[in-house]
């Protein structure tokens, strides 16, 4: 048996022997009959990011084919705050690649992610799903490459302090237990998370890691595998569905706040990319970086002041975007620089087998792994609606093959290995270069002048930009950043806590 069915830990596709990709209606209503399935569940995500549910209860197996061909209808008012009430209704419609066996129900459940239709049986325009298959289908047709991405979530565990095992101040980067507290919730997050669809790379500890008012505060990551950028999206709604899920459980709060107090290691969430073609990649080639991964990397230079409006819509976003820390403020890219926006990492360029070098007893197999290679934009945090911002990085790197002098911008915006930005040595450097917005109303401005990088080929309506424009603007955090003492800060994360 192929050993991506038997291996898999979706226990769908090990029973249907085939890959989630091929999943049929008739594949899902016989796991259901045979598996006595009694529940189906459809998921969606609303303006706020946030998984949606709608239960069913199988009464009969025409009920059951009824719910998974026909798909149900929803307030789409209650779900999208720009919808008027007067012709709110939308269907959700469910997408059968992405069932999966419900981990946490007690009585056999299965449950699939939905996208929305409206009254004609059009997909919803507005729906970020629906704008992120957009943006990739525009991204393919101009390109003829396919965009891959993944996420790296970054996230901490807040939960009363014992006193045991303390790990010192913002030095819990890779620990192990008992010194790594929530490893266990780690793991079985990870776990859970693979067994609905998610392609996991790793877990560990991060750098975060204090104790304040009697409780303890540790950062951990859980970091994906590249994947088709709709089903990166896909994925990380549902991982953050199942890891709040298994918080509760174990009754401590987690956040994906990128700021949680002055000082302390904020949480980002990285998104890698990569492109390929016919299923070989197109990000490096003879050991260097292809000119299609540069015009990338320069329309995401372009688009760098106006990205953060999608990938960090949140005052809290910007106490985390701040000079000399390890998040970047500056537009430039280099190969393995954390003080860069976009950062090349150490990727297998070069035919070396290092396996052999440490394990004698292998044979030299000098293996080409240079397919691996990424290229990370840094500046995004959990706060951000997974789809909408993976729809951006999807048109700020097409931007890159439209523009004509791309490859120049991706030279004149490079910076080298080993410079950190933020040095007192290298002021004449960081002044030289373009900055972040610092806030939710310059990252609004940014939007309205970098506007038709979105709109453009009918990706984001024009609508949906003012939108954003608007919703960014009512924050009103011009000063906030630097009114904010640690006290205050506090109350602020604590009221925004659950936010993404």
């Amino acid at each position: 048996m192929d050993s991506r069915i038997e291996m898999n830990p979706n226990l769908l596709v090990k029973y249907l022997k085939k890959p989630a990709a091929e999943f049929t209606r008739n594949d899902i209503v016989r796991y259901c009959q045979d598996n006595k399935v009694e529940f189906i569940n459809f998921h969606y995500c609303g303006w706020d990011g946030k998984l949606k549910t709608l239960g069913f209860v199988i009464n009969s197996l025409e009920h059951l084919e009824n719910i998974l061909e026909a798909g149900e209808r929803v307030d789409g008012s209650s779900l999208f705050p720009f919808i008027e009430a007067g012709k709110s209704d939308l269907y959700v419609m469910p997408r059968y690649k992405t069932a999966f066996v419900n981990p946490f129900s007690e009585v056999p459940t299965v449950d699939l992610l939905c996208s929305f239709f409206d009254r004609d049986g059009n997909q919803f325009e507005s729906s970020p799903q629906y704008i992120l298959h957009k943006a990739h289908e525009q991204f393919r047709e101009v390109t003829g490459l396919k965009m891959e991405t993944m996420g790296e979530l970054e996230y901490y565990v807040i939960a009363e302090d014992e006193g045991l095992y303390r790990t010192p101040d913002q030095k819990g980067y890779h620990e192990s237990a008992p010194f790594n507290k929530f490893y266990e919730l780690r793991l079985e997050a990870m776990k859970l998370i693979a067994q609905c669809g998610g392609t996991i790379k790793y877990g560990h500890s991060e750098v975060g890691n204090f104790t304040q008012d009697g409780k303890i505060y540790e950062q951990n990551e859980i970091e994906f595998l590249p994947t088709d950028i709709e089903d990166a999206a896909d994925q990380l709604v549902v991982a953050k569905w199942v890891m709040r899920q298994l918080a509760y459980q174990y009754g401590v709060t987690l956040t994906f706040a990128p700021k949680i107090t002055v000082g302390k290691a904020g949480s980002g969430m990285h998104v890698h990319c990569k492109f390929t073609k016919d299923g070989q990649s197109a990000t490096v080639r003879n050991g260097e970086l292809t000119d299609e991964a540069k015009k990338a990397i320069a329309g995401f230079m372009v688009a760098g002041t106006s990205l953060p409006a999608f990938g960090n819509p949140h005052p809290l976003s910007f106490m985390r975007l701040v000079p000399h820390q390890e998040a970047p403020t500056s537009l430039c890219w280099s190969f393995s620089n954390r003080s860069a926006l976009v950062r090349v990492p150490l990727g297998w360029l070069k035919k070396m087998d290092m396996a052999a070098k440490c394990n004698p007893q292998e044979k030299v197999n000098e293996k080409d792994f240079s397919g691996k290679q990424t290229f990370e934009w840094r500046a995004s945090d959990g706060f951000a609606d997974m789809y909408l911002l993976m729809a951006a990085l999807c048109c700020a790197a097409r931007h890159g093959f439209e523009i004509p002098n791309g490859l120049e911008v991706a030279e004149k915006t490079f910076v080298g290995l080993g410079v950190n930005i933020h040095d007192a040595s290298n002021k004449a450097l960081q002044e030289s270069l373009e900055q972040l917005p610092g806030c939710c109303v310059e990252a609004a401005q940014e939007l309205s002048k970098d506007r038709e990088i979105y709109t453009s080929r009918g990706v984001f309506s024009d609508a949906i930009v003012d939108y954003f424009i608007k919703y960014l603007t009512d924050f009103h955090d011009e000063t906030l950043r630097s009114s904010l003492d640690n006290e205050s800060l506090l109350k602020f994360v604590e009221e925004n806590i659950h936010k993404g």
